[in-house]
């Protein structure tokens, strides 16, 4: 169970409740109105807990879990203990995510305004909104309905924010335009100088960065991100995409819908990432880049050429994958041979 001081449970959901959540099927002759209180990992749930099987690397602890109930994908239903209920799906996970989501449901902003919070007077502020001690909203800003601004975030003059975002504690937003069911999370940086210098021998210049950043609809940015605002045209980043920690976008880039972006992960300036690109953890692309819809880029690549729709790379330089993995073999077998 989590932490009641931190999260509080709703429920308790019947089985048949939580198939329609979860969009799975009851399997193993389950009694469809049993009851579950909560949620828990195989080897700590007992027989009020929902868990969840989606890596076979957990197969162990599947098949001598306590849960009540688990999500499964149908090819290991029949592994499962005697008696447990079975909630079959093709997508464990996201049925997981599903049945979390409604277990802790996310509580709805309180509406409030801290006494020290600093409003613009020609601020806009949307129905039932908070905003936490310290916070700044600057000149002509508008904030949608429902909005949660944290402590000590500072919202820039005329920045634009959709309904239902939140913007976490000690962020900063300025030249930019704001989705709905936008999560900017702590520490982010959205709409800072893009780094664009005209490089002489003798000095190097600064150019006005002048564009925006525009952020649309669902899409989540990681503690301490920074997203650069263009130079000219806007840097942008598609609905649906998801950011993780420490990423850094630079001035121009043009990211797709659906994308993942794991951790330290850096986009040079003006690349384009087209729609559902997963990028692994410490990935660097370089400028002018073109990645195609659809691609892969494994953790740790330096990607330095464009990126076919449908692709996998790894490596540094970045190389298709099988193509990368015959070169580790090999340089791992002159090693072995070495070392003989």
């Amino acid at each position: 169970m989590a932490d009641p001081r931190f999260f509080s449970v709703a429920g308790p959901f019947t089985l048949k409740t939580l198939a329609e959540i979860s969009r799975a099927q009851i399997g193993g002759g389950a009694d469809p109105d049993s009851l579950f209180s909560d949620v828990a990992t195989l080897a700590s749930a007992g027989p009020g807990d929902v868990a969840f099987l989606d890596n076979q690397r957990y197969l162990d602890a599947f098949t001598t879990t306590k849960a009540g109930a688990c999500l499964v994908h149908p090819d290991l239903a029949p592994k499962a203990p005697r008696g447990m209920a079975l909630l079959v799906t093709p997508e464990p996970y996201h049925g997981y995510a599903r049945v979390a989501d409604a277990f802790y449901p996310a509580p709805p902003p309180k509406a409030a305004v801290a006494p020290s919070a600093v409003i613009d007077d020609t601020a806009a502020l949307g129905e039932d909104c908070r905003v936490d001690a310290g916070a700044v909203i600057g000149a002509g800003a508008r904030i949608g309905r429902r909005c949660h601004i944290g402590a000590n975030a500072v919202i820039g003059d005329a920045v634009v924010l959709g309904d239902d975002c939140v913007v976490g504690s000690c962020a900063s937003l300025a030249f930019c335009v704001v989705g709905a069911r936008v999560v900017i999370h702590a520490g982010v940086r959205v709409g800072e100088d893009g780094f664009g210098f005209a490089v002489g021998k003798q000095e190097h210049l600064k150019v006005p960065q002048l564009g925006r950043v525009r952020i649309e609809d669902d899409v989540e940015i990681g503690a301490n991100t920074t997203i650069d605002r263009g130079a000219g045209p806007d840097t942008v980043i598609g609905a649906g995409t998801k950011i993780d920690n420490l990423v850094q976008i630079a001035h121009n880039v043009q990211l797709g819908r659906s994308c993942m972006v794991v951790a330290q992960v850096g986009i040079s300036g003006s690349a384009t990432v087209g729609d559902g690109v997963m990028m692994g953890g410490q990935a660097g692309l370089t400028g002018h880049l073109r990645i195609g819809s659809g691609a892969r880029i494994a953790a740790q690549s330096g990607v330095m050429r464009d990126v076919e729709s449908g692709a996998a790379v790894g490596g540094s330089p970045a190389a298709p994958v099988r193509e990368w993995l015959r070169g580790v073999a090999a340089v791992a077998r002159l090693a072995r041979k070495k070392g003989g």
